[in-house]
């Protein structure tokens, strides 16, 4: 008991209290990538301009477009398979003349063929060309020196850490802990965390575990831990099995160190491999809407959510006079219902009952349910009483697509009846879901209904794409309207 007691203090010491979100280093990398594409693709425009418009030289521009886009693909692709946007030397990324000239040289050359067909015995499309490769060379080495110096000052300022935690205290947990304390790693070691220790075994640990695993998922659920590594020994698979299945509700990247059989955890399907500098690694899962994905997601949401609120907002208006004539109450039901990481969050909807159920218990609408009014019916039926969610999206708070929130005591009742059901709250909620486009909406009176539902949410969440959503959102307006199941 005192152990535990200790565990929850130094657990909360270690555990400042911030947010913040760390940059993601394949953001970083792409941004170099697009400057070494804007080098060559400008070092092949550039000159023709200047051959066309002081030379007097007659310069097909489309032409050149044409070449300096196609030679500017094969050059990343080369860089790429030369190692020069690997995430992990995003501390030291590396200027290597010789490497970029041989993938530039291959750029030209797998292009070079094309180009002379439409130019033969010109001598200023030998000249463009020298020239083009040249001021390519020379753009993409001094975008490399000052990319350099600033990623490696932006390491060094923590801004690229990967916030990193370890479950477990034995051999294997104690060595990569040591491993992950390097501060030349980029890594900021979010500490070592186990529920079998003993107090002889807690003292001689060089990291010592400073928490369990609930103050581990407290950490994931409160954004403060982007990746956490299951370090268990090989005799307790069964235990990393059950480790993973909690961890697994977390919206971080989920790792095991150890050599774990495929069909270790029945929910993932297969194995990715990843490792941590000399460390490999088995994934479990990965952080779901993690680089370009957050970013491309919230632009969405705003861009669209914004252009629907403006929009429908004629129509909102009308439902609300609507409301406020049929029946005495206010015009808006708010509902306290889990978002993100299980934040509790007020959903807004146009009323369509004659109550305003928001407590400890909340009956699911019926057919032919009294409690619904008789304008409540239509706006249900259509959906259109989700309208006012378009507040949440643009406030944050939820997503135009995404598994559709419960009222929190179904949340407590469902997570506790179906495994995976926790899983949902990795991702904002949304107005509209995979699960709802496909038939799953309405009343669950039985768990295999809401099973099946989560089955639709789990799998957007794992093959989430911008396509996706659109397709989701076109399937809302021209099908989900109006379905069966809508009450």
């Amino acid at each position: 008991a005192q152990l535990a007691e200790g565990h929850a203090a130094t657990a909360h010491a270690v555990m400042p209290d911030t947010t913040s979100r760390s940059w993601s280093r394949r953001i970083a990398v792409d941004v170099v990538g697009f400057i070494d594409v804007l080098g060559v693709i400008g070092g092949a425009v550039v000159p023709a301009l200047i051959y066309g418009t002081q030379g007097g030289v007659a310069v097909d521009m489309f032409r050149v477009v044409q070449l300096a886009l196609l030679v500017s693909l094969f050059a990343y692709l080369c860089l790429r398979h030369f190692g020069q946007y690997e995430t992990n030397l995003l501390h030291a990324l590396p200027v290597m003349p010789l490497r970029i000239a041989a993938a530039l040289s291959l750029a030209f050359l797998a292009a070079f063929g094309i180009g002379i067909p439409f130019m033969p015995g010109n001598p200023n499309f030998w000249m463009w060309y020298a020239v083009w490769a040249a001021s390519s060379l020379t753009w993409i080495l001094a975008a490399r020196m000052i990319a350099q110096r600033v990623l490696a000052r932006m390491s060094r300022a923590g801004l690229f850490e990967a916030r990193v935690a370890v479950y477990g205290s034995g051999r294997i947990a104690e060595r990569l802990s040591e491993y992950l304390a390097n501060p030349d790693l980029s890594v900021r070691f979010a500490g070592a965390f186990d529920d079998r220790v003993t107090t002889d075994r807690h003292e001689r640990a060089a990291q010592p575990p400073i928490g369990t695993l609930e103050d581990l998922i407290t950490l994931g659920r409160s954004g403060r831990v982007d990746q956490i590594i299951i370090a268990l020994p090989a005799a307790a698979d069964h235990r990393t099995a059950d480790i993973a299945r909690r961890l697994a509700q977390l919206p971080v990247s989920l790792h095991v160190c150890t050599h774990l059989a495929s069909d270790l955890i029945d929910e993932i399907p297969a194995h990715g491999v990843s490792r941590l500098g000399p460390i490999g690694l088995i994934d479990v899962k990965t952080k779901p809407l993690s680089d370009w994905g957050h970013h491309l997601k919230s632009v969405e949401d705003i861009v669209i959510g914004t252009i629907a609120l403006v929009c429908l907002a004629p129509l909102m208006a009308l439902i609300a006079v609507a409301v406020k004539l049929e029946s005495p109450g206010p015009v808006l039901f708010k509902q306290r219902r889990h978002g993100l990481n299980r934040r509790v969050i007020e959903v807004l909807k146009f009323r369509s009952m004659h109550v305003t159920e928001n407590g400890a218990e909340v009956r699911q609408a019926t057919h032919n349910d009294p409690r619904v009014t008789r304008l409540g019916r239509i706006l249900r039926a259509t959906s259109l009483d989700e309208l006012p969610q378009l507040i949440n999206v643009l406030r944050g708070e939820m997503s135009l697509v995404g598994p559709r929130p419960h009222a929190l005591v179904h949340d407590d009742h469902y997570g506790e009846m179906l495994e995976g059901y926790a899983n949902r709250h990795q991702v904002k909620p949304g107005m509209t879901g995979w699960a709802q486009v496909n038939g799953f909406r309405g009343p669950t009176e039985t768990p295999d209904k809401m099973q099946s539902r989560v089955d639709h949410d789990l799998h957007y969440i794992d093959n989430w794409s911008l396509w996706l959503d659109l397709r989701i959102l076109a399937m809302t307006v021209f099908v989900g309207l109006r379905h069966k199941n809508a009450l």
